[in-house]
C-alpha cells in the first residue's frame, strides 16, 4: 500500500518552516535585523480623556466633521481605533482597550465592528453587549449615491447591504444632518441610536473680517462700475452643479462668476470636466464673465469667500456641504440647492436662499433679487456668521460628539 502523502498546504508549510530555521541558523549573533523584518512593539500607554468627559477616550481626527479626517485616505481606515488594534487586530490588548471606537465611512465601520468582536472574544469588552462600543459616521450613504448617480456610481455592489448591517450593529450612529436621519431610518437603523452632530467650521480662520481675496479688497459689487461677484468654490465634478451656476449667469446681467476648484491653474486645459464647463459657458454666452481659477489653497479660501457678493453652491445632492457653512462664517449670503445638509445649514430667507437642483432659471431669479438688495444681503451675511459661530464651531461639534461617546461608553471600573 502506498504511503499517504501529506496535504499540499501542509507540505508548503513544512518547507517554509525549514527555510526559516535555516535562515536563523545562518544569521550571526549581533547582526542588525534585516530591513523590513517585523519586530514586536508594545502598545502605547493609554491617554486620559478630555476633562469633563468622564475619561472617555477615542482617536482624534483631522476633519471638521465629528472625530474624522477632512477627506481622502483616512476615510478608509478605522481612524479612532486604538493604534495597537489598527496595527494587529488579533494581537492581545492587555488591560488597555479603548472606551469607544468611532468609525468614519462604511468600510471603517466594517473594520471597527469586526475588531470590537475580536476584543470581546478576548474578554476585554466594556459595554452590556460584551464588546467595546462602536460609533459610526457614514459621511455619505450608498443609497443616496446610487439614487443620484445611477450607473456612474462606482461603489462596490454590496455597499448598501453592508451599510444597513453596520447601522444595525453599531451602538450609536452620528448623522451629520436631518436629511440623513430619514435615510438611516429607511435603511432600518434604530432611530433611538441615531444622533445628529453636524460637521463644523474653523470660525477663527473663516470669519467676516479679513482680506478679500489674494489681491486684497475689491470695490463692492455695483459700485464704481465693479460687477457683482458670484463665487462658486467646489470640486469640479458634474454632480456639483457648477454648470447650473454658469447657465444661471446668463440671466444675471452685470455679474461675474468666479469658479474656484479643480486641478491647478496650469492643468485646467487638460481636464475633461473643465473643458465641458468652458463649453457650457460659451453656449450660454457668458464665457467673458466666467473666470476659472483652478485649485485654491486652504489659506486663500476665506479671502475668496469674503470677496463675494454672493456664494452659490448648486449640487444635485449633498451629504453635508462645507462650502455654504464656510461662506456663512465669512459673512457671505448663500444661494444653495435645498438638498441634504443645506436644508439645515442655510436657513431660507434668513442666511440665504434655497433653489431646486438643475434649475438655472430659478437660480438666476433668486441671485438677481439678492444682488438688487444690498441691505438684505448684509442682513443675511450677519445672520449666517452668527449661526456658524453658535451652532457649527469646532468647540460645539466636539462637545456634541463627546456626549455621544459618553452615552455608549461604560466608565472605567464599572462591570458590563
Amino acid at each position: 500500500m502506498r504511503a499517504r502523502q501529506p496535504a499540499r498546504g501542509a507540505r508548503g508549510t513544512r518547507r517554509r518552516r525549514r527555510r526559516r530555521a535555516e535562515r536563523v541558523r545562518r544569521r550571526p549573533r549581533g547582526r542588525a535585523r534585516p530591513a523590513g523584518a517585523r519586530r514586536h512593539r508594545p502598545h502605547p500607554p493609554r491617554r486620559a480623556g478630555p476633562a469633563g468627559t468622564g475619561g472617555v477616550r477615542a482617536g482624534r481626527g483631522r476633519r471638521a466633521c465629528p472625530g474624522g479626517a477632512r477627506a481622502g485616505g483616512a476615510e478608509g481606515r478605522a481612524a479612532a481605533v486604538d493604534p495597537g488594534l489598527r496595527r494587529a487586530p488579533r494581537a492581545p490588548l492587555g488591560s488597555a482597550p479603548p472606551d469607544v471606537v468611532h468609525a468614519h465611512f462604511w468600510m471603517s465601520g466594517l473594520a471597527a465592528l469586526q475588531a470590537a468582536e475580536i476584543v470581546a472574544n478576548a474578554g476585554a469588552g466594556r459595554n452590556g453587549r460584551g464588546r467595546i462600543p462602536v460609533v459610526q459616521t457614514y459621511h455619505a450613504l450608498g443609497t443616496v449615491k446610487r439614487r443620484f448617480q445611477g450607473d456612474q456610481d462606482t461603489s462596490p455592489p454590496g455597499r448598501i447591504r453592508l451599510e444597513r448591517a453596520i447601522g444595525r450593529g453599531a451602538d450609536a450612529v452620528i448623522a451629520t444632518c436631518t436629511d440623513e436621519v430619514a435615510e438611516l431610518t429607511a435603511m432600518g437603523v434604530p432611530p433611538d441610536r441615531v444622533a445628529i452632530v453636524p460637521c463644523g467650521v474653523d470660525v477663527e480662520r473663516f470669519r467676516p473680517d479679513g482680506p478679500e481675496g489674494p489681491d486684497g479688497a475689491r470695490p463692492a459689487g455695483g459700485r464704481d462700475g465693479a460687477p457683482h461677484r458670484i463665487v462658486v468654490l467646489s470640486r469640479m465634478v458634474e454632480r456639483k452643479g457648477v454648470d447650473t451656476a454658469i447657465e444661471a449667469l446668463a440671466g444675471v446681467p452685470g455679474a461675474e462668476l468666479v469658479a474656484a476648484g479643480g486641478p491647478p491653474r496650469d492643468a485646467l486645459g487638460a481636464d475633461p470636466e473643465m473643458a465641458r464647463l468652458a463649453a457650457v459657458a460659451r453656449a450660454a454666452g457668458v464665457a467673458d464673465r466666467v473666470a476659472f481659477t483652478g485649485r485654491v489653497g486652504r489659506a486663500d479660501a476665506p479671502g475668496l469667500l469674503r470677496s463675494a457678493d454672493l456664494v452659490v453652491t448648486l449640487p444635485w445632492y449633498e451629504p453635508f456641504g462645507m462650502v455654504p457653512l464656510e461662506a456663512m462664517a465669512c459673512g457671505a449670503p448663500v444661494v444653495a440647492t435645498g438638498v441634504g445638509g443645506h436644508l439645515d445649514t442655510v436657513v431660507d430667507g434668513i442666511t440665504g436662499a434655497h433653489v431646486r437642483p438643475r434649475d438655472p432659471r430659478e437660480a438666476a431669479d433668486r441671485i438677481r433679487a439678492l444682488l438688487a438688495d444690498p441691505v438684505l444681503r448684509a442682513g443675511m451675511g450677519s445672520a449666517g456668521a452668527a449661526r456658524a459661530r453658535s451652532r457649527y464651531s469646532w468647540e460645539r461639534v466636539a462637545r456634541d460628539t463627546l456626549a455621544v461617546y459618553a452615552s455608549v461608553a461604560v466608565p472605567q471600573g464599572v462591570a458590563a
